[in-house]
């Protein structure tokens, strides 16, 4: 058991996967940073006030902070604008690499000039 523990976590896919939400957890706390105290305030400047997590409704002894959580949707579009457009440009500096076509083997033409000859001999006969 040990053995498989140790064959799964060394597999590529599991640490990919952890350097992933590493990164993916630190970008996150560099974009919430950049919507907080760069993007907000420069929104805040045209529409007033663009903190809404004051926004509440109180039915009875519950209150329901609907503000807190538009700014939780806002803030998770940034974010996803921002990794889009991240994404795009990666992707745009790091082509992928031409794959070169490989030629069939010798005895792949022959068989298939055989396919081909024999076809061209089965539709002259009808």
């Amino acid at each position: 058991m040990i053995e498989e523990f140790k064959t799964f976590i060394a597999r590529g896919n599991v640490i990919d996967l952890a350097v992933g939400v590493i990164i993916g957890s630190a970008f996150t706390s560099i974009v919430k940073s950049l919507t907080n105290n760069l993007i907000n305030p420069f929104i805040g400047i045209f529409l007033g006030q663009i903190d809404l997590s004051n926004l509440k409704v109180s039915i009875g002894e519950a209150t329901f902070r609907y503000g807190a959580f538009l700014n939780a949707v806002i803030n998770f579009f940034i974010v996803a604008i921002v990794v889009f457009i991240l994404v795009k440009i990666i992707n745009h500096l790091v082509k992928p690499e031409p794959v070169a076509e490989e030629e069939p083997d010798l005895s792949a033409q022959y068989l298939a000039e055989i396919r081909d000859l024999l076809k061209e001999q089965a539709e002259n006969k009808h």
